[in-house]
């Protein structure tokens, strides 16, 4: 069964993905006839790597003997709230003249809700897969989590482009941090 869901679990993450790197070429293309904001930019890095470490701990769940629909739903709607947030950072098509700032502000209530609502299915998901016994919850996982719930609230609730300033850069570094420390605490314990 998981062959089956992961190849649609693949397809969403992979059109998020496909529209991150699609906005980043378009962005480098018409770097002097669009407005740039370096504080999109980074979130968009951040997203990225998000999704590259979730499809990542998907595979985790092919160890799963038996799935219920509502598994299978609820993992689908993971991937497809994923595919959404990634989508707003972005427009469908890059016009000449887009100010990324005007636009980041003008999407950041969904952004942040999106990325919000992500944050709170992955909780159940990580867990599940500790119940499952499909792979132990990271410890710092419980460190983290607080931390990366906490910016999007406030990115959700704040309009100040100096706290936003320090959301983006702040979670891309707690992520990419939380992935080498917990890849090398796998890696010391075998």
């Amino acid at each position: 069964m998981f062959d089956y869901l992961g190849v649609l679990i693949s397809v969403i993450l992979g059109l998020a993905l496909t529209h991150l790197l699609t906005g980043w070429t378009r962005l480098i293309e018409m770097r002097r006839k669009v407005r740039i904001y370096w504080v999109q930019v980074v979130w968009t890095v951040a997203i990225a790597v998000y999704l590259l470490v979730l499809w990542w701990g998907m595979f985790w769940w092919k160890h799963l003997t038996e799935w219920p629909i509502e598994w299978f739903f609820f993992l689908a709607a993971y991937a497809i709230a994923l595919y959404m947030a990634a989508s707003l950072l972005f427009p469908s098509k890059i016009q000449e003249g887009v100010d990324f700032e005007a636009y980041f502000f003008e999407n950041r209530v969904w952004f942040f809700g999106l990325f919000l609502i992500c944050l709170l299915l992955d909780i159940p998901e990580t867990l599940a897969k500790g119940v499952d016994h499909l792979r132990d919850v990271p410890v710092l996982y419980r460190v983290f989590m607080p931390g990366w719930l906490a910016i999007a609230v406030l990115g959700l609730a704040s309009r100040s482009r100096r706290l936003h300033m320090l959301l983006a850069p702040a979670y891309l570094v707690t992520l990419l941090g939380y992935v080498v420390i917990s890849s090398m605490e796998r890696i010391v314990s075998r």
